[in-house]
């Protein structure tokens, strides 16, 4: 039997550059809200046993209002978040099962994550003790200093980080305590990979793709619909349930 696991979904984010009136979480993409869509790939399975959705205070009232019955209804548990994707993790590492051996951090805006991907991953950590998912570098990248090109990056070995990313609870809960010591001004933090880091320990990638991309910017919703309809849809074997089209 494989690991228990966690899941943070962080959507407390002001998502400053996204440039729409809703926030990113929250935009349709292809008839869902971005974060549903992030959350439910960890909630339909079985080795999850906790979901835990990091929302920010000014959102509390819609999330409860428009989506909480049905948040109840499959086991998500929300919980206030910071202004800082560091202090929403740190909220939600508080709230973990005892017996939970796994913690996936997963952003609530990359909702073109695929279960095969989170099975690696998880598998990836489940042996090493960290793992997440990242992609290769493909664009020729520029270091510049006031506006002139100084240097050419090798990028051979260059990945773009991604999430989930899945760590021993024991290990990510020593790498936050470091929080205490760090100041985010001098020490900007960007992943929690980054805090693991840290500590000396060694964190696996499993390799992905640009598929499994954020949404940042308004014009990367029509990409995340795209992605999501060109892949082939999953129909249930037997009877439709009666919730099937009505569950969100």
């Amino acid at each position: 039997m494989g690991k228990k696991v966690a899941a943070i979904i962080c959507a407390a984010g002001s998502s400053s550059r996204f440039g729409q009136k809703k926030k990113k979480p929250f935009v349709n993409v292809a008839g869902k809200a971005a974060f549903l869509r992030s959350v439910e790939l960890f909630t339909e399975r079985e080795d999850v046993k906790q979901v835990l959705l990091g929302i920010a205070p000014e959102d509390e009232e819609i999330v409860e209002i428009k989506w909480g019955p049905n948040l109840q209804f499959f086991g998500v548990r929300t919980f206030l978040g910071g202004k800082e994707r560091f202090t929403t993790v740190a909220n939600g590492l508080a709230l973990i099962a005892k017996d939970v051996e796994l913690v996936a951090i997963h952003d609530a805006a990359r909702c073109c994550l695929t279960q095969s991907l989170i099975d690696k991953v998880i598998a990836r950590a489940s042996q090493t003790r960290a793992a997440i998912l990242a992609a290769k570098v493909i664009p020729t990248i520029k270091e510049t200093e006031n506006g002139l090109i100084t240097r050419t990056i090798d990028r051979s070995n260059l990945y773009e980080a991604q999430t989930p990313q899945v760590f021993d609870k024991a290990l990510l809960t020593r790498a936050y305590e470091q929080l205490k010591f760090l100041d985010p001004r001098k020490t900007p933090i960007s992943d929690d990979a980054q805090l693991v880091e840290r500590l000396g320990e060694s964190v696996a990638i499993v390799e992905s793709d640009s598929t499994n991309m954020k949404i940042t910017h308004g014009t990367d919703v029509a990409v995340a619909e795209a992605i999501i309809k060109s892949r082939p849809k999953d129909r249930p074997e037997g009877p439709i349930g009666a919730y099937e089209e009505a569950q969100w």
